[in-house]
């Protein structure tokens, strides 16, 4: 298969090439080709920009993951922008591309995340549940909005709203480890805020089990079966690296250092896989002690 990966530098791309390469034939669009060949070797092609493709009708399928972290910073408004754009516009032009052939690639997949559903409380969500509107909301709303106009008789679009990815390469946990070490790790704010999580693995795992599988589409919630709240997140990593659990980040803290963004940590979502499941895909890592086990095992090897 001949896949056109956007993000392939990236946390979830980076590993995710581990598995394509070798079975498929991968382009990675990148605007930093060099960047490109020092992270994945000089045996995978990169492609700098679209401008010098009339269509996409190349390649079989289309993997989208490309974006601002939008945890990384305070949301100033240029952050703000660079958060937006960098997701919209570039989802824009591939869909652009992809509609100018006349055999366009048979899937995209497109990152989201679970941003898209805004703050919930408790309640338990689902694909089809309502989004509070806010900023993730808006910046998920569009993205997937401007991937879904790729849909067609020959294009399956397949949108995967992640939740907090557990790896041993980067994500939120590698910033969380360092108090955690020190014995200084707690709760954010009332701790009550659900966390909506997923392994790494079973991230590449899902992205390849929906390239195969032409039967889905649509939205799915790229989470593992188990949400938990904060304050039991915070417990079990402290357990699991046989740590003392007794700090606690109050949420003006929170708020003062960063702002708007950290609304993000202090409230949360109890996002369920429904649709995945219903689809059968099955989770290596389904509970939160054996991820994070597995993830601290994988760091202290590397």
């Amino acid at each position: 298969m001949k896949i056109l990966l956007t993000g392939g530098t990236g946390f979830i791309g980076h590993r995710l090439m581990s598995h394509l390469r070798g079975h498929h034939q991968v382009t990675v669009l990148s605007r930093s080709p060099n960047k490109v060949y020092q992270r994945l070797g000089h045996d995978i092609e990169a492609l700098a920009s679209l401008q010098a493709l009339d269509n996409l009708d190349a390649f079989d399928a289309v993997i989208n993951l490309a974006g601002e972290p939008i945890a990384d910073k305070r949301w100033s408004p240029p952050q703000k922008e660079l958060i937006c754009q960098s997701r919209w516009r570039l989802t824009a032009e591939l869909v652009d591309k992809l509609k100018a052939g006349s055999r366009p690639p048979g899937v995209l997949i497109s990152g989201s995340a679970v941003g898209f559903y805004g703050r919930q409380g408790d309640a338990l969500v689902d694909e089809d549940s309502h989004p509070h509107p806010e900023f993730s909301h808006q910046v998920c709303a569009r993205w997937e909005e401007l991937a879904m106009a790729a849909a067609s008789e020959q294009t399956r679009v397949c949108l995967i709203r992640l939740g907090m990815v557990l790896g041993a390469e980067g994500g939120g946990l590698k910033k969380m480890l360092p108090s955690y070490r020190l014995g200084l790790g707690g709760p954010i704010g009332s701790g009550k805020q659900y966390m909506s999580w997923i392994h790494i693995e079973d991230v590449v795992n899902l992205i390849l089990f929906l390239l195969e599988h032409e039967e889905c589409s649509g939205v799915f919630n790229a989470t593992a079966p188990e949400p938990v709240t904060n304050e039991q997140f915070s417990r079990t990593l402290a357990q699991v690296l046989g740590k003392p659990h007794f700090a606690r980040i109050p949420a003006w803290a929170m708020r003062l250092l960063f702002g708007e963004m950290a609304e993000l940590l202090l409230t949360g979502q109890r996002v369920m896989p429904v649709r995945l499941q219903q689809v059968g895909f099955h989770f290596r890592y389904p509970t939160l002690d054996k991820a994070l086990k597995e993830t601290l095992e994988a760091m202290r090897n590397a």
